[in-house]
């Protein structure tokens, strides 16, 4: 029947709590959510209108509503952030958060303020908007007027917010609102454009082995079918293309008089090669017109409509020329072009399915990651161990896993311990020890020990799932460079019919006798030699085999945006916890006093904290049980607000803390203060032991330096990057980790909600600014920052916001993201030269440019060749980037 639009609860049956409101009939579960609805109706009724859409106008004052899931809300506080941030968009007139629904409920002015912009606010609050992703394969894409047309059409659709089609990938990325459209008309657009769709995912299958093989969307299997197709179109229009090349050119293969042009045999001999030629033309051929008279029903042009027109007028010129030679003035233009109806076809054929062929490898990264995942597990269920398929594997199952084999899904050890090899997720080739409670990853292997463990994350929420449809959302994504090609390529093909019309009528009115023919040679040559295929591949290929490059090297990119920024950096931000360190304190330093030892010293100071809480005290416990101590059983403890611990171990008086708890004790050591002073200057907490009254020692702790930091700081200055960092420490502390790692601008005492404040000053110094976080209140500074970088070990509410993840939780990962950056944009850039330097060059050659300087005229058979190959030789040097090594030193 519908769901209640107050509570949200589904209403099975006709309630008897109803009303009508604003031409809309509500039904309620209770007489309790009637009368809230009543009290307050523009709250709820956007609810109540889902079955005919979440986007309605409110009749007469020209305003919009639209309710949005949100993700994450998790106390009434998320409500107001998320209000506030809504209702600061200029065109909000008002937007309420429902906390049970966790839905927004915003009504606009669709003229000042769009959908995309309430999903920006509400991601810049920190939380997610609850829109649909969805990729869909699509086939029969050959060009980019192919892509423009496709996006076009779909961002009409109300509730859509984007729609972004991979040439190179064959898919559609469309994000969008649920409620207001659906899978069935998002298809049906496309279909009604002339291509085809299919789902992205089906399951492995086994081969004749029994072997569960590596899972194939329905997109790959329809790019091998057409690749294979394509090769037997090749073969036979190719078989064709021999006998008709020979024919055409008999008198310099010296063959007999009857074979050459003009000899009654040879007419015939022409006339049956143009009824043969139909067959070739509309079966090797049909993708050009079938694509073709697509773009014709939708009133545009592609690659197809070139290659169509070109060999359509080169056969029907050769039929009229043998069957009615009188037509024409002269003898000399009854001239025949049969041959450029075959070959072309065949090299224009070949250089497609090569093409596809070529953008299979591109895509290799995903492949890769997908092969990763185990094929089956071993569950306990009934008191048995059950071999299942890894998809059958629910939560809270207990899964076993034995040395050698991969770990099937997400979990917590419940029993046994082992070493697992975590390289796929961290790139760290020594292996975890793992122990009971400790959480393990899908698709790491178990080296040693056996173990079992509780699934916690299953199917599409593993950490391997989240990787693979992160690479997949970003290498459908475009970059900012694209928007250039977009826009010319809405021109391209209109605008090369056009040049090819205009050599048509200048070769006829004034080039050399026989004009006509001529001019039909350069006409179809013009509209053969022009790709449009170059310049729709330029960007997308690269930017798939980048990004997927980088999640091969634990770098997660989101979108071609963030990948073209982050060339462009000037400065980079790194917080200090977490970032620059490991993010949790350690035991760093023992200075025994006196007659006291080291292992003494510990043995005091890790069983005192054994009673306390205190974070400093469980890594002086670690630090103890790292060094195999036993502790002692602390008694008649008692904290010292401000100024540290005191208890009995071992019947000893025992006392842990500042110089104030020191004093307490009458104690004063100016070798032990100074000791302390240059423990401080380094960025680490001393804490002083005294035993019985007497000084004993200094136990210091610090939340240590990642081993790599200081590596990773200097090679990015020598990037010529600005390195700043960014902590809520005091300026002391700051200070003494920014001498250890080279860091010179340091800002210190910074408030949790100001960290995104101080990265807009940075912005107004005119800076392109990078940060890099990884704890909850680093989420504002990464949405501010023209590129927010989130280490992978910290919180989902960081990673959600920035946008680049790098899994392995290291520095590295800054530099190396850079770096393919900057090796994807030059990649890029390549290939559009090369495009454009192609059509720029090509088409004006043949168009006959340089006939009147050189007497070069360009064959439309070459002009097909070059066709065929300038598309592969993009993609071709889009794949040099799968060498692309990091240079970390």
């Amino acid at each position: 029947m519908g769901r209640d639009p107050v509570c949200g609860m589904e209403i099975q049956s006709p309630s008897e709590y109803a009303l009508e409101h604003g031409g809309i009939n509500y039904e309620f579960c209770s007489e309790d959510c009637k009368n809230r609805f009543e009290a307050d109706p523009d709250t709820f009724r956007a609810v109540g209108a889902e079955a005919s859409g979440a986007t309605y106008r409110i009749s007469g004052d020209g305003l919009e509503r639209v309710q949005i899931p949100i993700a994450g809300i998790d106390c009434a506080a998320c409500i107001s952030t998320i209000e506030q941030g809504l209702r600061r968009l200029p065109g909000v007139e008002t937007a309420s958060v429902n906390y049970a629904s966790e839905k927004a409920y915003v009504t606009y002015r669709p003229e000042t303020v769009g959908t995309r912009d309430l999903i920006e606010a509400i991601r810049q609050a920190g939380y997610r908007a609850g829109q649909a992703r969805l990729t869909l394969g699509i086939s029969g894409m050959h060009c980019a007027s192919c892509v423009d047309k496709i996006e076009g059409e779909l961002e009409k659709l109300p509730g859509v917010l984007t729609a972004a089609v991979d040439l190179a990938s064959e898919s559609a990325t469309i994000v969008y609102l649920p409620p207001m459209v659906s899978l069935q008309e998002l298809r049906t657009v496309i279909e009604r454009l002339g291509y085809q769709t299919f789902e992205t995912a089906t399951p492995g299958t086994p081969d004749e082995a029994g072997v569960l093989q590596e899972p194939l969307d329905e997109n790959q299997l329809a790019r091998k079918r057409e690749y294979r197709t394509l090769m037997r179109k090749f073969i036979v229009s190719g078989a064709f293309s021999i006998p008709v090349m020979v024919f055409s050119y008999a008198q310099f293969l010296g063959l007999p008089e009857s074979f050459h042009p003009g000899s009654e045999l040879m007419q015939w001999v022409w006339i049956v090669v143009g009824i043969l030629a139909l067959p070739v033309m509309f079966w090797a051929g049909s993708q050009f017109y079938t694509g073709a008279w697509a773009a014709f029903k939708n009133r545009s042009a592609n690659m197809h409509t070139l290659i169509a027109t070109g060999i359509s007028a080169a056969w029907i010129y050769s039929m009229a020329a043998m069957l009615f030679p009188g037509i024409f003035p002269e003898a000399a233009l009854a001239e025949q072009f049969f041959d450029v109806v075959f070959v072309v076809i065949a090299l224009v054929v070949l250089g497609m399915a090569l093409e596809i062929r070529a953008k299979g490898r591109s895509s290799e990264a995903i492949k890769k990651l997908i092969g990763l995942q185990a094929k089956t597990a071993r569950v306990i269920r009934v008191g048995q161990e059950l071999d299942i398929p890894v998809e059958e594997v629910v939560l809270d199952d207990v899964v076993v896993v034995r040395p050698g084999e991969k770990i099937p899904v997400d979990g917590v050890v419940v029993e046994g311990k082992s070493a697992i090899d975590e390289s796929m997720i961290t790139g760290e080739a020594i292996p975890v020890e793992k122990h009971e409670g400790d959480e393990v990853i899908g698709a790491t292997i178990n080296k040693t020990g056996s173990f079992r463990f509780k699934a916690t994350k299953v199917g599409k929420d593993t950490a391997l799932s989240q990787i693979v449809e992160m690479v997949q959302q970003a290498q459908s994504t475009k970059a900012p460079i694209q928007r250039v090609v977009d826009t010319v390529s809405g021109y391209f093909v209109p605008a090369v019919i056009i040049i090819a019309i205009l050599a048509f009528v200048t070769w006829y009115d004034f080039g050399p006798q026989p004009n006509l023919p001529y001019a039909l040679v350069v006409m179809v040559t013009t509209l053969i030699i022009a790709c449009p295929c170059a310049l729709g591949l330029a960007t997308p290929i690269s930017l798939m085999v980048g990004v997927g490059k980088g999640a091969e090297n634990g770098i997660l990119i989101r979108s071609g945006d963030a990948l073209e920024t982050a060339q462009k950096l000037d400065a980079i931000v790194l917080d200090k916890t977490g970032t620059i360190t490991e993010g949790k304190p350690s035991l760093t330093d023992i200075l025994p006093l006196g007659d006291f030892f080291e292992e003494q010293i510990l043995f005091f100071a890790a069983s005192i904290e054994r009673a306390s809480e205190h974070p400093l005290g469980e890594a002086i416990i670690r630090g103890a049980e790292d060094r195999g101590i036993a502790l002692g059983e602390p008694l008649a403890f008692n904290a010292v607000p401000g100024h540290g611990v005191e208890a009995e171990v071992d019947g000893r008086r025992i006392a842990l803390g500042n110089l104030k708890l020191m004093a307490r004790y009458h104690i004063h050591d100016d070798a032990m203060e100074k000791e302390a002073r240059t423990l401080a200057d380094d960025g680490k907490t001393p804490m002083f032991l005294a035993v019985d009254g007497i000084a004993a020692g200094i136990v210091a702790v610090a939340d240590v330096i990642k081993s790599d930091s200081k590596q990773a700081i200097a090679r990015l200055k020598r990037m010529k990057l600005e390195v700043i960092m960014l902590t809520g420490d005091n300026e002391r502390t700051a200070n003494a980790i920014a001498r250890q790692v080279g860091v010179d601008r340091v800002l210190a005492d910074v408030l949790p909600e100001d960290k995104a404040l101080n990265v807009e000053r940075l912005q107004r110094e005119g800076k392109i600014v990078a940060m890099v976080g990884d704890g909850i209140n680093d989420a504002p500074a990464l949405a501010q920052a023209d590129i927010g970088l989130a280490i992978g070990t910290g919180t989902d509410v960081a990673i959600e916001a920035a946008d680049i993840t790098l899994i392995k939780g290291s520095l590295k990962g800054v530099v190396l993201a850079i770096q393919l950056s900057k090796a994807t944009m030059k990649n890029i850039r390549e290939n559009l030269f090369g495009a454009f330097f192609y059509n720029g060059m090509g088409i004006p050659v043949a168009a006959g440019i340089l006939f009147p300087f050189f007497g070069i005229l360009l064959s439309p058979i070459f002009a097909g060749a070059a066709m065929a190959f300038s598309s592969v030789t993009v993609v071709t040097n889009a794949n040099r980037l799968r060498r692309f090594t990091p240079n970390l030193d």
